[in-house]
């Protein structure tokens, strides 16, 4: 049996023996938008809880649109243009709008991924600028979140007259979704907001899980940094489908649009199993998500959800980039066990950069092998990087197989981690909005 994996631009084609138990998980079939830019236009005219962005425009003195970095797949020369031609409708100039990417920790965009994230026209003739997390003099200081995390946001977001948010929704390893709020925790925090929202203690909480919002303490601070800065005015939320393309666009209200989108997303991307696996084969989704080594731990979190203690996890990733930025691979190549790491981070406080990727990383090996396909970093690295690697996907489940038994059961994830596989004993997700609301008292209401 053939499988086209989610690797680099070009994917990778495996091999699988037609005589082992394996099954296949998919993103669920979900009908593709037939007409994007009219789906759109009727969000921007009839958004969710909030008027309309031509309304909210009017008679404002500037603008700022946030977008996401390099690494989400969102199609924002789309999903951006008809805003522009909105905001300039109401009298302000390309002068007068910013469009902000919200990096996060991440390296700013370059000239080259602005033009593949907004198209030519927009890159040329619009300021596009991006956040920078450690410049401190760059962010404002707006106060505390009641579980102590300190909120310094970009000061050309919190100043924006109208701030306007574009996401891509979809399962997010340990805040539930992604998207909406995440843009502003922590896509335009300062590091020390990032660090905090990454604690040790957060990172370690059973609830801070996939497809979990409401009683999550990771959602549950993003939105009270959110709610410090300022919330956003509009907000555009896309999901989308294997082929990366939209299957739902959802405008409105900071603290309503988003949760149709989760909705959206848990739709298609949840998969339920009866059992646990022995072995789960996956990909880190492809171009762009997985240009680093970084981004992995989002393939490895989502496969051990239904991948038994014992078992094997086998992962295919390019890592064009290699492992990541300075603090992470520096981070990664001084740890000599994790889980001595880990266990002193929690008993002390102590919180680097990028610590949580290695935390989570670490959660998934307790109990479970992680076999590495890349050609973008060295056999040697990839054991530094506490994976055994192995030269072909093919060769890792040979070798899994022969631990496990020909009766090993295997599931394969060509889409990674935007599938959200889950046990029937454990089902994650749980999008009942008004319920969550009533629940959570003041967290979602605005």
């Amino acid at each position: 049996m053939t499988v086209k994996m989610r690797y680099g631009r070009q994917g990778l084609d495996i091999e699988l023996p037609d005589d082992i138990n394996t099954q296949v998980l998919h993103l669920n079939p979900v009908p593709q938008l037939t007409d994007p830019g009219k789906q759109l236009a009727e969000g921007l005219q009839y958004p969710i809880g909030t008027p309309p962005l031509a309304e909210l425009a009017a008679g404002r003195s500037d603008a700022c649109i946030v977008i996401s970095d390099i690494t989400r797949p969102v199609p924002n020369q789309l999903l951006v243009a008809p805003l522009l031609a909105i905001l300039e409708s109401a009298g302000l100039s390309r002068d007068d709008i910013l469009i902000l990417v919200a990096t996060g920790l991440h390296r700013e965009a370059t000239e080259a991924e602005v033009v593949a994230m907004l198209g030519p026209e927009i890159a040329a003739n619009c300021r596009v600028e991006s956040h920078q997390a450690r410049d401190r003099a760059s962010q404002v200081h707006l106060g505390t979140t009641p579980g102590g995390i300190p909120v310094l946001i970009d000061r050309r977001y919190v100043e924006a007259d109208l701030k306007i948010i574009v996401s891509l929704v979809e399962p997010h390893l340990f805040a539930g979704y992604s998207g909406g709020r995440k843009a502003i925790c922590p896509g335009l925090s300062a590091i020390e907001t990032i660090m905090s929202f990454h604690s040790p203690q957060i990172i370690e909480d059973p609830a801070a899980t996939v497809g979990n919002i409401g009683t999550n303490p990771s959602d549950a601070a993003a939105w009270h940094v959110a709610r410090l800065a300022g919330g956003a005015d509009f907000t555009v939320n896309c999901t989308l489908n294997e082929q990366r393309e939209l299957t739902g666009i959802f405008c409105g209200h900071l603290a309503e649009a988003p949760f149709a989108a989760m909705a959206q997303a848990e739709q298609q991307s949840k998969i339920v199993l009866d059992e646990p696996v022995d072995i789960t084969i996956t990909s880190n989704a492809g171009y762009p998500l997985d240009l680093t080594f970084y981004q992995a731990i989002k393939a490895a979190t989502a496969a051990a959800q239904i991948t038994r203690r014992g078992g094997t996890i086998i992962i295919c990733q390019e890592n064009a980039e290699s492992i990541g930025s300075e603090e992470y691979t520096e981070l990664m190549l001084s740890v000599d066990d994790p889980h001595e790491y880990v266990e002193h981070a929690l008993s002390s406080g102590e919180n680097h950069i990028d610590q949580w990727a290695l935390h989570q990383l670490e959660k998934v090996l307790r109990g479970r092998k992680i076999y590495n396909y890349s050609t973008g970093i060295p056999p040697a690295q990839q054991r530094q990087l506490f994976v055994e690697p192995v030269s072909s996907v093919e060769a890792g489940l040979e070798q899994a197989l022969t631990e496990h038994g020909p009766d090993a059961t295997v599931a394969v994830i060509p889409e990674g981690p935007y599938v959200m596989p889950c046990l029937a004993s454990h089902r994650v997700g749980r999008m009942n909005v008004p319920q969550m609301k009533e629940e959570c008292g003041e967290l979602y209401q605005w």
